[in-house]
């Protein structure tokens, strides 16, 4: 035998089992409180059967002493064995079924006693106190042997003590009634440990259902696993308990929701607010891969049911994969541009080669001044109304892709935006998802057109964007800006149903809005209002000044 097999064999006979130990332990208990209870039961019961003894010797005594007749034959017959007061007391105590009745008179000799050669002498014990008139009760020891005694006062038609009544009850009967009582009182102890034995074995067989028989040890053990693998994973998990409250975030949960520790009991609505995340996580919402946009995060959420009725939630940070989509969106985008460029550069060579070839060099000049003067002008046009140059590269680039499409993209005449954009990228974003959802709703279509106005009113910057497409129904209005919401078919690197979302949290974030209506020549009208898009203008210098330095600028 290995010293290790040995050492468990001395550990007490313990079971591993979680089950079997709370099996134990729950018996062990029953066991022992049935055996408590029994000791607590017996340790009164003798003194309670000694008193009740007493008693019913007093009771015999009070009525033997109540009878007149008694009082009269102890005044006026001898002690004999025959006489009238032994037979009497005969009677009593064998009516009662006591040990015996002794009648005495004020000099303690007997009148009466089971033993007729007793009669005539004196009481073994003091009757001191019953002759004083005072009822006694007492277990003592005398000639018949250890009895449970009552002894009372014997008085004669005037009340006046003419000696005394002592009844006693044989104190082995008590101990019998005592002994005879154990064996019940055993097998109510031992009927109440089996139904705790059954109560204990019910219990157990459940918890090692719930903990699938596994050991103390391996609990543990399952516990340090868990917290290593929840708070080590880069996946965020939300347990939920079948009250939807959470119950467990493990580190990343944490950092994307942006919760903390004082999230954990609360219900989801209460922790994240009422939205789309708190729809997803509590299961308002499903299906596989959900997307849904917590701050500045887009987050993918899995949800599974537990046996328990809650549910464990799943999110995954899918932030940079969307940066990275929306790149290579704007990647393609520009080499759509720079292929219908390259398209439309290709058809004007060919034209000024043939031009060329027929000799009719001045149809060729003219042609060349009409193609640089159109995409100069259009260039022109941009730069002169929207002065941030980021922005303005976009609208050229999407014009151009327009153009290659068939969509005839314009800007508004009341378009006019300075180079004071707080955040150039957060517009570029903006401005590039509703022009693309134009174009993309448009394209196809006859006479296709896409406007675009952008305006600034002091510090605020409102964007409209408008097409001649089918328009947007008005029970969907509010619903395109939800996200995963999407029309369209799923690309290949990314989902869909994130681009409106996102405007319409970027303008929330500023305080802004963005909604969609109906356009006046028919198709969609989507508007974006920033309150705080531009930066306060720096302060100008003074007419004074300004015609000063001229002048010196001048005389150099």
């Amino acid at each position: 035998m290995s010293p290790a097999s040995l050492t468990r064999r001395l550990r007490l006979g313990l079971p591993r089992r979680m089950f079997a130990q709370v099996l134990l332990m729950q018996v062990a208990i029953a066991a022992g409180v049935a055996v408590l209870a029994t000791g607590l039961f017996l340790a009164p019961l003798s003194d309670q059967l000694d008193d009740q003894a007493m008693r019913r010797a007093l009771s015999i005594a009070q009525t033997t002493a109540a009878q007149p007749q008694i009082a009269e034959d102890l005044v006026r017959t001898p002690a004999t064995a025959g006489g009238p007061v032994q037979r009497e007391a005969e009677r009593i105590r064998a009516a009662t079924r006591a040990e015996y009745v002794v009648v005495m008179d004020r000099r303690g000799v007997r009148w009466s006693h089971p033993t007729a050669r007793e009669i005539g002498r004196l009481v073994s014990t003091d009757p001191g106190e019953a002759l004083a008139g005072h009822e006694v009760m007492q277990i003592d020891d005398g000639t018949l042997g250890r009895t449970a005694r009552g002894k009372v006062p014997l008085r004669d038609g005037d009340g006046r003590i003419v000696g005394a009544v002592s009844v006693g009850i044989a104190y082995d009967n008590v101990r019998a009634r005592l002994l005879h009582a154990i064996p019940g009182l055993f097998a109510y102890a031992g009927g109440a440990l089996a139904v705790g034995a059954l109560a204990a074995w019910l219990i157990s067989r459940r918890l090692q259902r719930q903990t699938r028989d596994l050991a103390f040890s391996d609990i543990s053990a399952l516990l340090a696993e868990r917290e290593a693998m929840l708070h080590g994973i880069r996946e965020g998990v939300v347990a939920l308990d079948r009250a939807g409250r959470i119950r467990l975030l493990n580190d990343e949960a944490r950092r994307l929701l942006g919760l903390g520790d004082e999230a954990v009991g609360h219900s989801l609505d209460e922790a994240l607010g009422t939205g789309r995340t708190a729809d997803v996580l509590a299961g308002r919402v499903t299906g596989t891969d959900l997307l849904t946009v917590r701050g500045q995060r887009v987050l993918v959420a899995n949800r599974m049911p537990t046996d328990d009725g809650g549910a464990v939630a799943t999110l995954r940070d899918r932030t940079e994969l969307e940066q990275l989509g929306r790149e290579l969106d704007s990647t393609r985008g520009l080499i759509d541009a720079l292929r219908a460029q390259d398209h439309e550069h290709a058809n004007r060579m060919h034209t000024l080669l043939g031009l060329l070839e027929l000799e009719m060099y001045d149809d060729a000049v003219e042609f060349v001044g009409e193609v640089v003067g159109d995409h100069r002008a259009t260039a022109e046009e941009v730069a002169g109304k929207i002065q941030d140059p980021l922005l303005a590269a976009l609208l050229v680039g999407k014009a151009t892709v327009a153009a290659e499409r068939g969509v005839a993209l314009r800007l508004s005449e009341r378009t006019g935006l300075p180079d004071r954009l707080v955040d150039p990228q957060g517009l570029v974003t903006v401005v590039g998802n509703l022009v693309d959802n134009a174009l993309d709703a448009v394209a196809g279509t006859a006479h296709a057109r896409v406007e675009v106005e952008l305006r600034a009113d002091g510090r605020a910057a409102t964007l409209t964007v408008r097409d001649t497409g089918p328009g947007i129904p008005v029970e969907q209005r509010e619903l395109i800006f939800t996200e995963g919401w999407s029309t369209k078919q799923r690309p290949a690197h990314r989902e869909r149903g994130i681009g409106l979302s996102l405007v319409r949290r970027l303008a929330e974030r500023q305080g802004g809005t963005a909604r969609v209506g109906e356009a006046a020549g028919g198709g969609a009208e989507f508007t974006v209002v920033l309150p705080e898009a531009l930066a306060r203008p720096e302060p100008a210098l003074s007419t004074r000044g300004g015609a000063h330095t001229g002048a010196e600028e001048e005389s150099r």
